[in-house]
């Protein structure tokens, strides 16, 4: 069921939201974020695989840093 205002987020069953897995693909993500996101890795990666090649904490963080 979706719900409104949750923005491709969904709630976990404790009633958290809940953004992006690390099993999220980088293909899934240069949707999102545009064909620029994480440059010069394949897309089948997943995040916790992307997270860990660029030592980046968190999607958060490397999405700062791809707008600086």
């Amino acid at each position: 069921m979706k719900q409104p205002g949750l923005d491709q987020r969904h709630r976990d069953k404790n009633g958290e939201i809940d953004r992006k897995h690390g099993n999220t693909l980088l293909s899934t993500l240069r949707q999102t974020y545009g064909p620029n996101f994480a440059l010069g890795i394949a897309g089948n990666k997943k995040l916790r695989e992307v997270l860990h090649i660029l030592d980046e904490p968190s999607l958060s963080q490397l999405i700062r840093d791809l707008h600086r």
